[in-house]
């Protein structure tokens, strides 16, 4: 219901805009360049947050494509943290996964996986297939270019297209430059202030054998951040109060078997609904298994650097040498408490919710629980070196060449130790309003005391990936001015593409009280959800940070190695070579007296993937893979000037999406029987696993129908072949050691692998608008408008396996992170030495993932409706210098999830998490001397 006035607000501008697009259109000068335009003899210049819509406007405009822009209006000048941030007001774009103050994922019209380039370069992040955009800051940023179709002459991986990231480039001044930025932002859920600091330095010099430039651009930033969350957990069965005789049930004792756990839907909650159990029917209950609360305090740092030199010899030629780096620096501290309200107990009072058999709300007594401390810490490095070439031939053509190498690491540890007990009671609500569950302890100040905890199991593990890629490329075109045909271009393509995987792992069981270690090894939060939700506020377990800086001695405690004996063990290695050629043509002729201007290719590619898959379960043992492809992939286009103002474009495309690398290995990754299901679970990889194809149609139709307006509708449908979805078989594998510490040994696993076993269509129609009138009077004159909205439905087939993982049927779902409707809109201002913009995107619930089939609920988590609403205000000092004033998450959203699949259920009794989003507030100057 909050929704609704900033919804209907929205609206109203939206037709307010419309409204004006009558008047604006009688007067509408001729269409200029992006930042000038002449008008009745007079120059008018576009700057501030205007140039930076405008600008993005009319690369729109220009582009033989359908892409969509963000445009920093000048040095170090987008509002945004890092690029996914800045993605999300673009049409068709929807951002996700917003804890710790930042936004982390971004999909292009509901597909989660674009092509990352950085300067059309491909890049990647250790031995994954794409980049983490989020570790780009924004201060680095000339310009980021969001490719939602594809050309012949485009790398031709990522489904859901392409997001160009442009770095500025010396020979793009006039000369001598220097420009910074200092912001220090406040995140109020962790009470702390962040630096974001910035500079530039580029010049450039004529000599007498040409003009030679260099750029030299670093940003850092630092954010310390805190996540609460609080959950409600998985669904089990249970005996009602009478079991039938004959079932050798107990009153409310937990149902362990004779129901199949990973039901797609989940077992039945109409009242009365029944389990056969040793032979009989018995009616039974369904309730939450746990009850938890997470408290997790983080830190990250991105340093990264951009270097640029180039050397122009004269008016045809440029040579440009590059080196970028992206560093991450994060640590995490979560302070976790879990109780089970279940098995390890003796049930007492409960409610069901009406008309079900699902239990609100209940009582338990001597109920296990423990709390965890769990510290976390990964460290990336990313490198990419370039050197590009560029030739003009005459007047009418060039050649491209291009040599690249990057190398990206990433490494990971983790070790916790918990902490359990037997408390003597608990009382739940699992849903005490909104979605967000509720519950205490008979005497919640025992969960601070340290004497009744007990020092129990240890985690700890490590992780390795290291990748690298050489590529070369060589592009040509030629272009006449006459005729229909206008110009052609081929280039070639080589990609040598290495990743390698390493990992470890040990956990142990020591069984003393917390009390026995020394105090600095205790921690106690404070103010926990306050406000939010009616849970402990506080408790104690391990410090984190203690760990960390005491973990071989922790190591000793429990007899196991320490890091002087400690190794990573490697569980792949894989070599995947990409050739890849295209031919392309750009014709032009008039129909109706308006020019067609149509554009056809092909892209031929060839993969070739070697790879060393290594068993750490079975002492390392090797297996090799290896896989031939070959695809050739056609594409159109055509955009047709209907008027000088109004356009029609239409695209055909095919493009495909290469298996993660570690979706092919093999290889099992373990978890042992955590919550006495009965089994554990773990995942492998599919050694076969094919490439996702797409074939990809858009129809867009664009009105330029003022010097800085337009509004555009475009239409479009994916087909999509081989898409690949989790697969879970129940398997026996004796002799693994992964139970360590567990509640029982088990040799029995629900295994998840990837395969492709779905197909699916994707259509949308996605509107947009930017309007900036000129008609307004004295301080209204600077006001503008920018907005979207995308309406999307999916449909995929879905394999149903019984508990031996047999297909044995079929059903439909949505795609993964596909919300049927989203917009976002942006009020703008410019004038004078004041430029601000408000901005406000909303997107509606989506089907996150799939659970592991383990528990009796339905297997969809689906989430629910997200909002931002942040602002941006800038005051010009001088030319020079302004400082600016940035706040996110004004409204205090939070991301809550539940558990639904088709049409079973719902956020109400069945919600599943609540995380309180963080609210920011900075304040900062800028500098640009030339």
């Amino acid at each position: 219901m909050a929704l609704k006035p900033i919804a209907l607000c929205t609206a109203s501008v939206f037709v307010l805009g419309l409204a004006g697009i009558a008047h604006a259109q009688d007067a509408a000068p001729t269409q200029e360049s992006a930042d000038t335009a002449e008008n009745n003899d007079e120059i008018i210049i576009v700057t501030g947050v205007k140039a930076s819509i405008v600008g993005a406007l009319n690369v729109r405009k220009e582009s033989v494509q359908i892409v969509d822009s963000v445009v920093a209006e000048d040095v170090g000048k987008l509002p945004d943290n890092n690029v996914v941030e800045a993605l999300q007001r673009v049409t068709g774009v929807q951002v996700t996964d917003r804890a710790g103050g930042e936004a982390a994922t971004v999909t292009i019209r509901g597909l989660p996986d674009p092509l990352t380039t950085l300067n059309g370069r491909n890049i990647f992040t250790a031995a994954g297939q794409s980049f983490a955009l989020q570790d780009i800051s924004a201060n680095l940023v000339r310009q980021v270019d969001i490719y939602k179709t594809r050309a012949a002459d485009q790398i031709e991986t990522g489904l859901a297209g392409q997001i160009d990231v442009k770095t500025r480039r010396p020979l793009d001044f006039d000369g001598f430059t220097i420009s910074g930025l200092a912001r220090g932002i406040y995140n109020e859920q962790a009470d702390t202030f962040n630096p974001n600091l910035a500079l530039l330095v580029s010049d450039n010099w004529e000599t007498d054998i040409g003009d030679f430039g260099a750029l030299v651009n670093v940003s850092w930033q630092r954010t310390k951040y805190r996540n609460m969350s609080t959950t409600a957990g998985a669904f089990v069965p249970f005996a009602t109060e009478t079991p039938p005789a004959g079932s050798g049930l107990g009153p409310l004792e937990r149902i362990f078997s004779g129901w199949q756990p990973g039901l797609d839907y989940g077992l039945p909650t109409e009242p009365g609904s029944t389990i056969n159990y040793n032979g009989v029917d018995v009616p039974y209950y369904l309730a939450r298994d746990a009850v938890f609360s997470s408290d997790l305090y983080g830190k990250r740092e991105r340093p990264s650097v951009n270097i640029a030199l180039q050397w122009a010899p004269n008016s045809s030629s440029v040579y440009t040498a590059e080196a970028f780096y992206a560093g991450f620096r994060g640590n995490t501290f979560n302070s976790l408490q879990f109780s089970f309200v279940d098995w390890w107990g003796n049930p007492g009072d409960f409610e069901l919710y009406d008309g079900t058999n699902i239990i609100k709300s209940r009582t338990v007594d001597d109920v296990y629980g423990f709390n965890s401390g769990d510290y976390a810490t990964n460290k990336t490095d990313s490198y990419v070196y370039a050197l590009n070439g560029q030739w003009d031939l005459g007047t009418n053509g060039q050649i491209v060449g291009d040599v690249a190498y990057q190398t990206s690491t990433n490494k990971t540890t983790f070790l916790a130790m918990r902490t359990d007990r037997v408390a003597s009671q608990i009382t739940a609500d699992f849903n005490a309003g909104g979605g967000i569950p509720s519950y205490h302890f008979d005497d919640d100040t025992l969960l601070a005391d340290p004497n009744v905890w007990n020092v129990a199991q240890i985690y700890d593990n490590a992780n390795r990936n290291e990748g690298s890629a050489l590529t070369l490329s060589l592009d040509g075109f030629y272009e006449w001015d006459e005729g229909f045909l206008r110009r052609v271009k081929a280039g070639l393509r080589y990609d040598d593409r290495k990743a390698t995987s390493f990992v470890r792992g040990q956990d142990g069981f020591l069984g003393q009280p917390l009390s026995s270690l020394p105090e600095e090894a205790w921690f106690t939060n404070k103010d926990f959800m306050k406000g939010i939700a009616d849970v402990p506020r506080s408790w104690v377990l391990p410090s984190g940070y203690w760990l960390h800086d005491n973990a071989d001695y922790v190591r000793e405690l429990y007899g196991l190695p320490t890091s002087d004996a400690l190794e990573l063990d490697k569980t792949f290695d894989i070599d995947e070579v990409t050739m890849s050629a295209y031919a392309m043509a750009d014709g032009e002729l008039s129909v109706f007296g308006s020019p067609l201007m149509l554009q056809g290719g092909v892209r031929f590619v060839s993969v070739t993937t070697n790879s060393n898959f290594y068993d750490r379960l079975n002492d390392g043992a090797l297996t090799r893979g290896g896989s031939q492809s070959n695809k050739f992939l056609p594409s159109f286009t055509a955009r047709y000037e209907i008027t000088p103002d109004l356009r029609l474009r239409f695209n055909y495309g095919e493009t495909l999406r290469r298996p993660n690398f570690s979706d092919i290995n093999p290889n099992y990754t373990l978890t042992g029987d955590l919550t006495n299901v009965g089994y554990g679970s773990g995942t492998a990889g599919t050694a076969d696993l094919a490439p996702t194809h797409s074939k990809n149609f858009d129809l867009a139709l664009e009105w330029y129908f003022d010097r800085n307006s337009a509004i555009y509708v475009t239409a479009f449908r994916r087909e999509i072949d081989g898409l690949v979805v989790p697969l879970t078989v129940q398997e026996t594998i004796p002799d693994n050691d992964i139970s360590v510490g567990q509640p029982e040994y088990t040799e029995t696993f629900a295994i998840t692998r990837p395969v492709n076993a779905s197909d699916g269509v994707l259509k949308g129609v996605e509107v947009g608008l930017t309007y900036f009138p000129d008609y307004l009077p004295s301080i209204l004159d600077g006001l503008g408008f920018q907005g979207s909205m995308t309406i999307l439905d999916s449909k995929q087939n879905i394999p149903l396996t019984n508990s031996a993982g047999e297909i044995v049927g079929e059903t439909t779902s949505k795609f993964f992170n596909v919300s049927d409707f989203s917009y976002n809109a942006t009020l703008a201002y410019d004038r004078g030495f004041v430029n601000a913009r408000l901005s406000y995107v909303w997107r509606e619930s989506f089907l996150h993932n799939n659970e592991a089939r383990l528990f009796a609920n339905p297997i969809g988590v689906w989430y629910q409706p997200e909002e931002s609403l942040d602002a941006q205000l800038t005051f010009n000092v001088t030319d020079q210098i302004g400082l600016t004033f940035d706040a996110t998450n004004l409204t205090k959203s939070k991301q809550q999830n539940y558990y639904k699949f088709d049409d079973v259920g719902n956020a109400d009794q069945f919600n599943l998490g609540t995380l309180q989003l963080a609210r920011t507030f900075a304040v900062g100057v800028r500098f640009t001397f030339d």
